[in-house]
């Protein structure tokens, strides 16, 4: 495997032994990967798919809190 990257080889492989939990949710017809925090709350690490102004908005952005409710 080779791996072209300006991070630190440090960084890049911290993060392999991390296992974080993530699902994927469609809110508001974007498409994303959030992390659970609380019951009703989660965290959004990236966007996935959607509308191209939805990657602009402060909302969306990784590292934002959102409430969701999940339904079937």
């Amino acid at each position: 495997m080779t791996l072209h990257t300006v991070m630190p080889l440090e960084a890049v492989w911290q993060q392999q032994g991390e296992t974080v939990s993530t699902s994927e949710v469609r809110v508001q017809g974007v498409l994303m990967e959030v992390k659970p925090m609380d019951f009703n709350r989660v965290q959004i690490v990236r966007l996935l798919d959607g509308p191209l102004d939805c990657y602009l908005k402060p909302a969306y952005a990784p590292g934002q809190i959102i409430q969701f409710v999940p339904s079937m």
